[in-house]
């Protein structure tokens, strides 16, 4: 069984690039980040014509995520991170899917930083942790995948001189995740490749894809009854190469029945 994450950044400009990797790599279940439209402009058709069901939490122009699933439909747990009732932006989405709890994330970028974006993502990120406690603590076999928009350290960027001040890079969201890792989550692809980090996000800026001046942002986080399943993970770098591709690219982590 595969589980992907892929930040498509504007799902219904990045239609054929999807196609295209969907039709090569064909996982069980797809988590989508950044779909820039709301449910009724999500482009369900063409996503059951590529043999997906979709569950789907949009928003006009901004953020929204989606779960992607073969065979039966999602069936919907929450979609909306508990904790704040006033927050309204469109960033998870939780499932069932296959017998396992899928939480589809798209975490708050931050910048600029310091200033109220960065206080959403702290606030947002510690609403996310307690979640997550919950979710682990209930026996439940999880995967938590999306976009974090956070290095987890300095091994997982390319350089780090010019991102000295990104959000993305920040003692408070790094120490948020260690969180994560430290309550019994599994970081799929930092286990997969503990020595060489296996980048998700090329900015389109300064020829950065090109130079593979990568960063490694996208995440798929494992309960540790599903991390017992895990057999490998990896990041489809060929998705960021196509033309009119998206920014990141997917990973994904096959697990045993």
């Amino acid at each position: 069984m595969r589980i992907a994450t892929y930040n498509i950044n504007d799902i219904r400009k990045r239609i054929a690039p999807l196609r295209a990797w969907l039709d090569v790599i064909a996982p069980d279940v797809v988590c989508l980040q950044e779909l820039k439209c709301s449910e009724a402009e999500f482009p369900t058709g063409e996503i059951e014509a590529m043999g997906y069901h979709a569950l789907v939490h949009g928003q006009k122009s901004w953020n929204g995520v989606a779960i992607l699933a073969k065979g039966a439909p999602p069936l919907e747990i929450r979609r909306r991170l508990p904790g704040d009732a006033a927050d309204k932006q469109a960033r998870y989405l939780e499932a069932a899917v296959r017998g396992l709890v899928i939480g589809c994330l798209y975490m708050p970028n931050g910048n600029p930083q310091p200033g109220p974006k960065f206080d959403y993502k702290r606030d947002w990120f510690g609403r996310f942790n307690a979640h997550a406690a919950q979710l682990r603590a209930s026996g439940h076999p999880v995967v938590l995948a999306g976009d974090y928009n956070v290095v987890p350290s300095d091994a997982d960027i390319y350089a780090t001189r010019s991102f000295k001040d990104n959000a993305l890079l920040q003692p408070a969201p790094r120490a948020a995740y260690r969180e994560l890792l430290d309550d019994g989550w599994t970081d799929a692809l930092h286990r997969q490749s503990p020595e060489q980090p296996l980048y998700t996000f090329w900015s389109y800026l300064r020829n950065r894809w090109p130079r593979d001046a990568g960063m490694r942002i996208d995440h798929l986080l494992l309960s540790p009854e599903v991390a017992k399943r895990m057999e490998r993970a990896g990041v489809d770098r060929a998705a960021r190469g196509m033309e009119g591709a998206s920014d990141h690219a997917p990973a994904w982590v096959d697990l045993h029945d």
